[in-house]
């Protein structure tokens, strides 16, 4: 990735976090999208010893935000290879409970924003013959109590995956990732003690909960010429869950 640049949105920490700093250890430019400025950065700060980052707060449920934030990765880099939309927020609430403004919230941020995104990079990421890579769930495909403007949101993330993966064929490839249980908590700012017990990494059938490290790998090599024939695809990352038969 050495001289590429990618966007990569809420990277102020959890699985975004991971994913910039491994696009920064690959060698590539990084402009780190993030509405919650403290942690922007903080994240910021520790990941430009590793390589060049910069920071945009951005909200990216707001048309004028993102499409600042293009306009800033291509005045400040000169190209945009890459978009990781990974932002996301969710709410939990009875369906009876949940109000339109927070369902249009989440889903503004969640996948909204992915659309916003390839509108106003299109045209960057066609010049370089890039990717873009969205971070989905495997909430797009089983469900809790609760969880409707969540499981909406992703489900829709994985259909406008491969909508755009045709629409900008053959010049961007367009993948995305449904993490299963990520154990973000040493990468939240500031850094926070784990409670995953003994139990949960034994629940998963790969032997433990997932790592962001883990999506931040596949999202690496969904950007990479090792990938070039893969366009169109949800990508599961999960331990195995979503496969396993589970009785009451």
């Amino acid at each position: 990735m050495r001289g590429k640049v990618a966007i990569v949105t809420g990277a102020g920490q959890g699985i975004g976090k991971a994913i910039a700093q491994r696009f920064l250890h690959e060698g590539a430019r990084v402009l780190l999208a993030e509405i919650d400025e403290q942690a922007g950065r903080q994240t910021q700060a520790e990941l430009a010893k590793i390589g060049n980052a910069i920071l945009v707060q951005c909200d990216v449920g707001r048309e004028d935000a993102v499409r600042s934030c293009v306009q800033t990765a291509a005045a400040e880099f000169g190209r945009v290879d890459f978009v990781i939309n990974n932002a996301g927020i969710g709410v939990w609430k009875p369906v009876e409970d949940l109000s339109l403004d927070e369902w249009n919230r989440v889903l503004a941020t969640n996948l909204t924003s992915i659309f916003l995104f390839a509108r106003y990079a299109a045209a960057h990421l066609r010049k370089a013959r890039g990717a873009i890579v969205n971070i989905a769930s495997t909430r797009a495909f089983m469900s809790e109590p609760n969880t409707e403007a969540y499981s909406a949101s992703k489900g829709g993330v994985v259909s406008l995956t491969h909508a755009l993966a045709i629409s900008l064929a053959p010049d961007v490839r367009v993948n995305c990732i449904s993490p299963g249980w990520i154990d973000v908590t040493r990468w939240k700012v500031p850094p926070r003690e784990s409670d995953v017990r003994e139990i949960d990494h034994q629940f998963h059938p790969a032997g433990r909960v997932g790592r962001p490290e883990d999506i931040a790998a596949a999202a690496a090599f969904l950007c990479s010429e090792q990938s070039g024939f893969i366009t169109g695809t949800n990508l599961t990352i999960d331990g195995g869950v979503t496969r396993k038969m589970i009785y009451p």
